[in-house]
């Protein structure tokens, strides 16, 4: 049987008028601004309106570490969303944005697939409402800035070389990780060796993301570190007087996107740090916003719940108050068998013991993410492959773990296909028996927070860091930033910092090569092994593969 392309099946989508999905979530449509007919953002004095209303349930969806087989977390996060809402449940879905270096890498868009998708699907995975041209902009006005005030007379006595802040660009680019600015003459300013991160990893996102309102945005913006003189006291964003002129960039970028799936439910699209290297979830206003509007919110964290769901929780939820009801997390039976030693082109047949053999990584999530204190659903993200033998078997160690295992075959059907999956996740969040609680206390001290997780959720035997940074996370205690979170930044694809190690590895080390202080967005960056903060290219990027057909059509993005 041949299947279409999730671009295929977007193009035929029939999508209402962005004004009529306002519409089912109550907002007028003075309060949207449309960008084309649609997408649209919510404007902040509806959303000051709410503050009084309940909130509705929150749902995180997560999943196990990704393999090249797939597991579909954003489709799952779609296709329950609109499942909820086949049911007769009042529902929506918040989701990150893409960014344009995975979808002319490797890892493509951040739409959903199949029949379980978010639209417009080429404009979300391209420029869309220019969220991130804007977060770019404004962290290299900073930039700008920061250089200029040394060129012009430095007032601030900036030492040159204890410069922290980096620029930024929304690509993949290894060619920039490391750069000297300011060469050619005196006319130039003076050099210093810095370097660039991809947009998704500024501190300017991660405070868009977590910030209530443009006040809030201002205060963080200007709360951020930039510099240190040569006494080691810190220079801050407002010193260089930046802190205005990109909360102005930003105003339009911190409206929640409104947007729609295929099925024409209402969708938030905000905000994208990755998981494996920032926070790895959707802008806390959108989903407050979205909590307020509807009963149940159905929202994802990025990559495993190693990453993404041990920052939701740790990190967003602390810092907005929030709180989930359940977590769902994806898992599919072909990344079992990865897990179980199965070559991806072998991946066809059944082989039950192979999937056995792989439920380990399963196994070890559903553990940590018991330990927050939520009720946790797997669901099976189903792929024509897959035998009911094979299913079963995730079945029955799934309930060998005290959690239930439920079949959804929603990229196939859409919400047809994921009915049995919203009931129950729909029940077990009615049933209010969530006790959430992050993993450590705001006064634990900051290495013993990356202990805490290394240990808990990594398994890990020890976190290895030299004296620099251990001597640099006191000097933060002492400054009075030992309260904040840790963030740490580690390949995705293991439990462990080696990312060919599968499965539930015990026994390991979490080395620790840098530290990073991100004041503004209220968090502690800890850089582990070899993970880097601008990512590069494959040998064959998905670049090659995309460009307009004869009838103007986008072809190969997915």
């Amino acid at each position: 049987m041949s299947y279409k392309s999730d671009i295929e099946i977007a193009r035929e989508a029939k999508k209402h008028p962005i004004m009529e999905i306002g519409d089912k979530l109550g907002i007028p449509s003075e309060h949207l601004l449309p960008y084309g007919h649609d997408k649209a953002k919510v404007g902040q004095d509806f959303i000051n309106s709410l503050k009084d209303r309940e909130d509705g349930k929150l749902i995180l969806v997560t999943a196990i570490n990704p393999t090249p087989a797939g597991e579909g977390k954003t489709t799952t996060t779609v296709g329950l969303g609109d499942g909820l809402n086949r049911i007769g449940k009042n529902a929506m879905i918040c989701i990150r944005e893409a960014s344009l270096g995975p979808n002319f890498g490797m890892k493509g868009g951040a739409a959903g697939g199949g029949y379980a998708q978010v639209v417009p699907m080429e404009e979300m995975n391209l420029h869309f409402t220019g969220d991130f041209h804007a977060i770019t902009s404004a962290h290299s006005l900073l930039s700008a800035m920061i250089d200029n005030h040394i060129y012009w007379g430095n007032e601030l006595e900036i030492d040159e070389r204890r410069v922290a802040w980096r620029r930024v660009v929304d690509m993949n680019d290894r060619a920039l990780r490391d750069v000297v600015v300011s060469l050619g003459g005196v006319s130039n300013g003076f050099p210093r060796q810095t370097g660039y991160d991809i947009t998704v990893a500024s501190e300017v996102m991660a405070i868009l993301c977590l910030s209530n309102d443009l006040q809030d945005l201002q205060k963080r913006l200007g709360d951020i570190i930039v510099a240190y003189t040569r006494a080691r006291t810190p220079i801050y964003c407002r010193d260089i007087g930046a802190d205005g002129a990109m909360t102005v960039l930003l105003k339009d970028a911190m409206q929640p996107n409104l947007v729609q799936t295929l099925e024409n439910n209402p969708a938030f699209v905000h905000g994208g740090p990755f998981a494996n290297i920032a926070h790895g979830c959707n802008s806390v206003i959108a989903t407050q916003t979205a909590l307020k509007l509807t009963d149940y919110v159905v929202t994802e964290a990025g990559f495993g719940a190693d990453l993404g769901a041990e920052k939701f929780m740790n990190i967003k939820c602390r810092k907005a108050g929030l709180a989930p009801s359940v977590v769902v997390l994806v898992a599919t039976v072909r990344a079992m068998k990865m897990n179980g030693g199965v070559a991806k082109a072998d991946l066809g047949p059944e082989n039950v013991e192979a999937v056995q053999n792989g439920c380990d990584n399963l196994g070890r999530h559903i553990e940590n993410l018991k330990s927050f204190g939520v009720p946790v659903v797997v669901a099976i993200n189903h792929f024509v492959t897959d035998t009911d033998a094979e299913v079963q078997a995730v079945k029955e160690y799934v309930d060998s773990h005290g959690a239930e295992a439920i079949l959804s075959r929603h990229w196939e059907l859409g919400s047809e296909g994921s009915e049995d999956l919203a009931r129950r996740v729909a029940e077990i969040a009615d049933a209010d028996v969530a006790a959430f609680a992050p993993i450590y206390p705001d006064d634990m001290p900051l290495f013993e927070k990356i202990e805490t997780i290394a240990k808990r959720i990594y398994r890990a035997d020890e976190v290895l860091a030299d004296n620099k940074v251990r001597n640099q996370l006191r000097d933060w205690e002492e400054a009075g930033y030992g309260h904040l979170p840790v963030c740490m930044a580690k390949t995705q694809y293991s439990f462990s910092t080696d990312p060919t190690l599968r499965g539930a590895p015990t026994g390991h080390s979490v080395p620790v090569r840098e530290v990073r202080l991100s004041a503004g967005a209220g968090f502690i960056v800890v850089v582990c092994g070899e993970i880097m903060t601008m990512p590069g290219l494959p040998r064959k990027p998905a670049a090659l593969s995309i460009g307009i057909n004869d009838d103007g059509e986008v072809e190969g993005l997915f």
